[in-house]
């Protein structure tokens, strides 16, 4: 009786520890991981402390499992900065969460695989690591939206063509929604059957001009508070909606920061805005586009 009651006690705690857990993991909001990432980067610009910047993306990462932001890609940054300053960053385990993270976007560059040969992986396991990555991506998702990006470019000069391609598509998304969740690059990588760009924000963009707009605009918040549908798409959808229907832009995305002509009120509501879905002031975005744009300048010289 002693041994069944002990049983049924441990059963009860496991159980709880589970369920705290489980609602812990549900309570995290990306939102919030994207604006520390923000201000961990632009301490970092103004400070030039990268050991302190080491501590800082680490303890984020302890409480967040780490997404690569925009133009910033602070896992990748966090891992060379550990790497060149001797750092624990985790080894073989961090790195297949970096290459995870990658992935979807490009092939592995070249420090991916000094950087496991130090932790005793060879370039043919590094490759092997890739190619298990790319067939894990959801097959049913690459082919119908292979489909659906060759349909969203289809000429988009003839209105009565637009319009019965974008519901297609809006009409898939939903369908997607509903059944594998948000179609991330996690899900369906960065190119179709065909070898085309698979931009979820393109294809967003045009959701705004379809009757489902309302619907996305609620739903896929949520994704974006998980960490799977990134800012920028969202941004893009509902910045097109508001500028092609009122004229004005919640985000700032479709003008020229430089060239707008913003007063003091204005760039206070867009910069709130944008802190609200996880997206950098104005002036910040302006800084991370310059320095992204000169690093690709170098790298082709």
């Amino acid at each position: 009786m002693k041994n069944h009651n002990y049983n049924l006690f441990l059963y009860t705690i496991l159980i709880s520890i589970f369920l705290f857990l489980s609602c812990k993991n549900r309570e995290l909001n990306y939102i919030d991981y994207y604006n520390k990432v923000y201000t961990i980067d632009s301490i970092h610009r103004v400070q030039k402390d990268t050991l302190a910047t080491i501590k800082r993306y680490k303890k984020l990462f302890k409480k967040y499992p780490p997404v690569q932001n925009e133009r910033i890609t602070e896992y990748e940054v966090y891992i060379k900065m550990a790497d060149k300053y001797h750092k624990n960053f985790g080894g073989v385990k961090s790195l297949d969460k970096l290459l995870a993270q990658t992935a979807p976007y490009w092939q592995p560059e070249p420090v991916f695989y000094r950087l496991y040969k130090r932790h005793g992986i060879d370039s043919m396991q590094v490759e092997q690591k890739f190619q298990q990555w790319r067939k894990g991506l959801n097959q049913v998702l690459i082919d119908s939206f292979s489909v659906a990006f060759i349909r969203d470019q289809h000429n988009r000069n003839i209105k009565e063509t637009v319009e019965m391609n974008d519901k297609k598509n809006a009409e898939l998304l939903v369908w997607t929604l509903k059944n594998y969740g948000y179609p991330s690059k996690q899900k369906i990588g960065h190119l179709g059957r065909e070898g085309q760009l698979m931009s979820m924000g393109t294809m967003l963009n045009h959701m705004a001009y379809t009757k489902y707009y309302e619907y996305f605009k609620t739903e896929l918040l949520k994704y974006v508070k998980s960490g799977e549908c990134t800012p920028r798409d969202y941004i893009e959808m509902v910045d097109k909606y508001q500028y092609a229907n009122n004229g004005i832009t919640m985000y700032g995305i479709f003008m020229r920061y430089n060239e707008a002509n913003l007063n003091a009120a204005d760039s206070a509501r867009i910069d709130k805005n944008r802190a609200a879905i996880g997206f950098p002031r104005m002036k910040t975005s302006m800084k991370i586009a310059k320095d992204f744009f000169d690093k690709l300048k170098k790298q082709k010289k």
